[in-house]
């Protein structure tokens, strides 16, 4: 099923859903001890693998991190060819002071912000989708 590539309909519809918990984002040069299935997300870097896991695990594990992240996955199915969604909402996050880290999967894009920001980022991005809704109702 292809995912959705109009950038209106992807931020009108994108409904930022915050997932429970704490995450942290690390690095490691192997991470032979920590089982996949403690593992969010990875990727390898020339420098090291770049891990994403609950804060819990890491703790667990004793692996260093320097910040906690919320986690909130756009429940809307964007395309990995959809262009301007990134740019949109990360810069309607930056207006309001809110840093976030983007992890575009198959059918959604997920954002991770420092806990602290996390009601605050969930605001802007309902007042995103809900100021295009009226800018379609608008033209309709």
């Amino acid at each position: 099923m292809a995912g959705e590539t109009n950038l209106s309909e992807l931020i009108r519809n994108m409904k930022p859903l915050l997932q429970d918990g704490e995450y942290i984002f690390s690095t490691l040069s192997q991470r032979d001890h920590i089982p996949e299935e403690h593992i969010l997300a990875m990727f390898k870097e020339k420098e090291g693998i770049t891990i994403v896991l609950e804060r819990s695990q890491a703790d667990l594990f004793k692996i260093k991190y320097e910040s906690v992240f919320s986690w909130i996955t756009l429940e809307v199915h964007s395309s990995l060819d959809a262009v301007g969604l990134t740019a949109a909402f990360s810069s309607a996050l930056a207006k309001k002071g809110i840093s976030c880290n983007v992890m575009a999967a198959y059918y959604h894009d997920h954002i991770f912000v420092n806990t602290k920001d996390k009601d605050k980022a969930i605001e802007v991005l309902i007042s995103l989708s809900e100021e295009y809704k009226n800018r379609m109702e608008k033209q309709g």
